[in-house]
């Protein structure tokens, strides 16, 4: 009888009990995916208008693809996702936004293929993780060659993708309770984003709104310097986003003096917090000034620009040159996106150093940029420097403070974690490139601006290295993807996904 009980009651069980693996909410999964994908489909129409407007012959292309990611995403939405539980449990925010992050850029390739822009999958894979993921590294040689419509529809995937792409579904669905906190954090990867409002729709709303704003406000000062409406479209897209996409093989040269003002400024703006962004445009200035990261953020802005100044003056370069240079190359590299014009003719190997230290460090913490990020950089130092007083007061006791908030030890050591994984992909990442051929320092230095999300390196630009995407072999181009992807989701998601225990029950 006992047995008999033991045997119905194990065929009670669902499958994922009876292997003992974790229950995750599927339905969830494809709702959000669903909805993610609408939005995606109404996003498209810009580029469609632009390509209607001028008369490209990218129309059709791009009116199918849309059609299509519409209809997938409504599947997903209605039938796949029908009654969904808006609870996410513990740790499921992990493969949520993995499979968010893998689904959302592979969809985005049917307009590169469609539209005959790129003619492998692989380079269309690779170009559209490369916009999602704000990186900006391209296989498209000549982009002036492509379709307007196209090219607008290229930076915009990395406008989309520049705060998160989950971030957009929780300023939409207000359903979510705590599974939209959890989406949140893994989005963040726990950089201490502060909040905008006790709400977290509402903060995540206020943080797209200054987004927005930010990237209206740069279209029409580009408009200003008389660049052209699919130039100015792009480019601000590409600047506000910190992504890196160029409308012409020679970058942003093009511009005009003003222009390149524009571009630099904005840059700047944009490897700063959100949250501060958004204290300045509404006028709470009282904090801004006692913000640790922003005075941080600061002191490096600029006094890399003067040691870079510096250098090329005594080489040559007269003062307004020289300046006007570094300014464009520091917020460039520091807000990792990855613009470049034509450098100085004489390069110092100290400013070869300082632009691979300003990769590796990134930007600011709730910002668009890439990196380790400046807020685990100053909570190191500052455990570093606590440490080194310990040892001359055993007896003394000191927490690690930033903004006067003391920080968890678990979080510290979760910032060692990620440092020590940051540094094993990029080493794992050059070796698999030394093994397609490139060479030891190219690929260092493109593993690092990669999983930086930085791309186009100005750093192997400047030393006269061989950047060309679009002629690495299959294995270093998704090699490099995936470098993207470890990036943007800053490793844990996609560490934790790869752990057999992470599916296991209890």
């Amino acid at each position: 009888m006992s047995a008999r009980y033991h045997r119905l009651h194990f065929n009670e069980l669902n499958p994922y009990q009876q292997l003992g693996l974790r229950r995750f909410n599927f339905r969830l999964m494809a709702r959000l995916i669903g909805m993610m994908l609408i939005y995606m489909a109404m996003s498209m129409t810009l580029p469609l208008a632009v390509s209607l407007y001028t008369h490209d012959g990218a129309q059709f292309a791009l009116a199918f693809s849309a059609v299509i990611v519409l209809m997938l995403g409504l599947f997903l939405r209605n039938f796949a996702g029908r009654r969904a539980e808006y609870e996410l449990k513990e740790n499921e925010s992990y493969w949520i936004t993995l499979t968010v992050w893998l689904a959302i850029p592979f969809c985005g390739t049917l307009p590169y293929l469609f539209t005959g822009g790129l003619a492998s999958f692989t380079d269309a894979v690779f170009e559209s993780f490369s916009g999602f993921t704000t990186t900006g590294s391209s296989v498209v040689t000549h982009p002036e060659e492509l379709p307007e419509g196209l090219l607008v529809y290229r930076a915009l995937t990395q406008w989309v993708g520049g705060l998160g792409l989950l971030l957009f579904v929780v300023a939409m669905l207000r359903k979510l309770t705590n599974g939209a906190g959890r989406l949140y954090e893994a989005e963040f990867s726990g950089t201490l984003q502060r909040k905008l409002h006790p709400r977290l729709s509402r903060s995540v709303s206020r943080m797209w709104a200054i987004y927005l704003l930010i990237t209206l406000v740069m279209i029409v000062a580009l408009l200003l310097c008389r660049t052209p409406l699919a130039d100015a479209l792009c480019l601000a897209f590409s600047t506000v986003s910190t992504g890196g996409f160029v409308t012409h093989s020679d970058g942003v040269s093009i511009l005009s003096g003003g222009g390149l003002a524009v571009v630099t400024l904005f840059m700047f703006l944009s490897g700063i917090n959100v949250a501060i962004l958004y204290r300045f445009f509404t006028l709470r200035w009282r904090h801004i000034g006692q913000d640790e990261e922003l005075h941080t953020y600061l002191i490096i802005f600029f006094l890399s620009a003067f040691v870079s100044a510096l250098c090329f003056h005594t080489v040559g370069d007269d003062w307004f040159h020289a300046i006007h240079y570094s300014l464009f190359h520091i917020a460039s590299t520091m807000s990792t996106c990855g613009f470049y014009i034509p450098k100085p003719d004489n390069w110092s190997f100290l400013v070869s150093v300082m632009t691979f230290v300003l990769i590796i460090m990134g930007a600011s913490a709730g910002s668009t940029g890439g990196g380790i990020k400046l807020k685990r950089i100053i909570i190191l130092m500052k455990y570093v420097s606590n440490y080194f007083t310990r040892m001359m007061h055993p007896n003394a006791v000191f927490r690690v403070k930033v903004n006067g908030e003391p920080i968890d030890s678990d979080y510290i050591n979760k910032i060692f974690a990620f440092v020590f994984l940051y540094i094993a992909f990029i080493v794992g990442g050059a070796f698999v490139l030394t093994l397609c051929g490139c060479s030891i320092p190219d690929a260092i230095c493109m593993a690092a601006a990669n999983i930086s999300n930085l791309g186009p390196s100005p750093l192997i630009n400047n030393l006269g290295g061989s950047l060309d995407y679009a002629l690495l072999p299959a294995l270093a181009k998704w090699t490099l993807t995936l470098l993207m992807l470890a990036g943007r989701l800053e490793l844990f998601a996609l560490i934790a996904i790869l752990s057999p225990a992470y599916w296991r029950r209890g």
